[in-house]
């Protein structure tokens, strides 16, 4: 029976796999290696080695009724695309609010995680951590949760850019990137067009003299602000939308998003277009990408061919003399290097994991990686779900089949895997059920937003206060709106009669239309409402 539960971490994963644990009658212990929880969100004014880094001026892109946990809503009075240092408050608050601090050892380094000799039999594991002082400490632990993260390795292909060592200025990793305050008036290229890359050249523009962006492949850019001033998840990532991506051919909806974004600014013409489809990828969101092009301050360029000095060549032949700066946007490798290298799959840049958390060869179900995914959507609230769940594999309590290898690397769908380890948990809303008892709450489930609370309004962890936190979602959203008294404009009789006369309008040339083209379809219709006699 598993008791003990190590956690290595205490991000937003860690902090929710604590949680987890405890709600589920375990004792968990969390290591963490600095002083301070928040793991990505703990702005440092220097990266320190090992450890995920954040720039100074980082707005999650991610809005705050899709991002919080399913039982905490953030404050209604935070913006709803918060400041790095507004979420890790959030976090903060979670973690008083559930009374983890207590299970968190801060400054202690977890060196390794092995199997225990009697591991086949027990499943148990020997933790062994080094705390501030250089004391190393062995622990057993019935179960282990993993919550390093993704973004903490830069990858930094230098052997990608041939002439790289003659370069003449500085480069470095956009891990490394704190804020544009080396880049006033300087010439600098950003290589590389992930959502960091975006933020730093959009940034950088403002003070450089001049910005080059470098794509290899393109992307395809998006808003946070879509119709009526939403936030882009709110209005589009809903379980009515995901039911149409399933009767629906996926190009429709390429075409129809491709051809939306292209209204805004084509994507040819600046230099943008990819060269895969928009569902193909994880698109770029930033509002302000486009405008620093329109306005010059960024240039859109191909892929590095080659350094010279203090020249950039580029694959087209085009060049760019005296540069003074390269950051390389160019991703993060991952790693785990206190558990044995036999314990994880791997396949090129992928690890296999049953379900995004379960290694797929181990002989007990005792150690979960949790927050390590990347997809449409929020990681907090997919985290919340995989710990969930794995801690009811922990304890017997939910499944955890053993899988072919070529099934374990499946492409993510954000409401299709938090439907998945929700129904595995016993969590998943019944829309049906929902339409016969509770149909303001069914409509709000179906067309509303996807957020974390509906995977709290039944089974184990039910939280009584989801339902209400469903309703007054958007009452949050738009709060921290509401600065200045406006008044409303009133209801348009003029408008509605319009409308009403377009309707109208419409409905009689669809009739005449049917009268002409088929004369007694009208009259065949009409007979069937007359009652029949005898």
């Amino acid at each position: 029976m598993v008791h003990r539960v190590a956690v290595i971490g205490a991000g937003p994963s860690g902090l929710t796999s604590v949680k987890a644990c405890l709600d589920e009658g375990m004792v968990p212990t969390c290591f963490e290696s600095s002083n301070d929880m928040g793991g990505l969100w703990k702005f440092k004014e220097v990266s320190e080695p090992n450890r995920a880094s954040i720039y100074r001026s980082l707005t999650i892109n991610i809005s705050k009724e899709m991002m919080c946990f399913s039982d905490l809503p953030i404050p209604a009075d935070y913006p709803n695309y918060m400041h790095h240092s507004k979420i890790l408050k959030y976090f903060r608050m979670y973690a008083d609010h559930f009374k983890l601090l207590k299970h968190i050892r801060f400054q202690t380094v977890v060196k390794s995680v092995r199997q225990r000799p009697d591991f086949s039999r027990t499943g148990q594991w020997e933790v062994v951590t080094e705390d501030k002082d250089g004391h190393e400490e062995s622990h057993v632990f019935d179960a282990v949760i993993c919550c390093s993260g993704h973004y903490t390795y830069p990858n930094l292909p230098l052997k990608d850019f041939p002439g790289i060592e003659t370069f003449e200025g500085k480069y470095f990793h956009s891990w490394d990137y704190k804020g544009p305050e080396d880049m006033y008036g300087k010439r600098v290229v950003v290589i590389g067009i992930g959502n960091s890359g975006g933020d730093i050249a959009v940034e950088g523009s403002r003070v450089a003299e001049q910005v080059y962006m470098s794509t290899r492949r393109g992307a395809w850019v998006v808003r946070q602000v879509v119709d009526n001033g939403l936030p882009l998840d709110m209005k589009y990532n809903t379980r009515i939308v995901h039911i149409l991506f399933q009767l629906l051919p996926i190009n429709f909806f390429n075409w129809m998003v491709e051809k939306r974004l292209n209204t805004m600014y084509d994507h040819t013409m600046y230099a943008l277009k990819p060269t895969h489809r928009f569902f193909s990828q994880i698109p770029v969101i930033n509002d302000d990408l486009p405008f620093r092009i329109l306005s010059g301050a960024v240039i859109v360029k191909p892929n590095v061919k080659e350094i010279r000095g203090s020249t950039v060549v580029f694959d087209d032949g085009s060049m760019v003399e005296k540069v003074d700066t390269i950051v390389f946007a160019t991703g993060y490798n991952y790693g785990f290097p206190y558990l044995p290298s036999s314990v994880m799959h791997k396949s090129g840049q992928r690890v296999g994991l049953y379900k995004h958390v379960f290694p797929p060869n181990l002989e007990h179900p005792t150690l979960a990686i949790v927050g390590f995914i990347h997809a449409f959507g929020a990681i907090m609230p997919q985290a919340e779900m995989q710990a969930r769940w794995a801690t009811r594999v922990f304890k017997g309590e939910a499944a955890c089949y053993h899988m072919p290898l070529a099934q374990i690397f499946l492409k993510l769908d954000f409401v299709s895997y938090m439907d998945d380890l929700a129904g595995d948990i016993g969590v998943r809303p019944n829309l049906l059920w929902l339409f016969f008892t509770d149909f303001p709450l069914f409509k709000r489930v179906l067309w509303g937003p996807m957020t974390a609370y509906q995977y709290r309004l039944t089974g184990p962890g039910k939280w009584e206060g989801s339902r209400r936190a469903i309703f007054t979602q958007f009452d949050r959203m738009y709060q921290p709106l509401k600065t200045r008294q406006v008044v409303e404009q009133e209801t348009s009789y003029a408008g509605l009669l319009i409308k009403l006369s377009l309707t109208i309008m419409a409905g009689g040339a669809a009739a005449y239309y049917v009268h002409v083209h088929h004369p007694t379809a009208i009259s065949t219709l009409m007979s069937k409402f007359h009652p029949q006699t005898v």
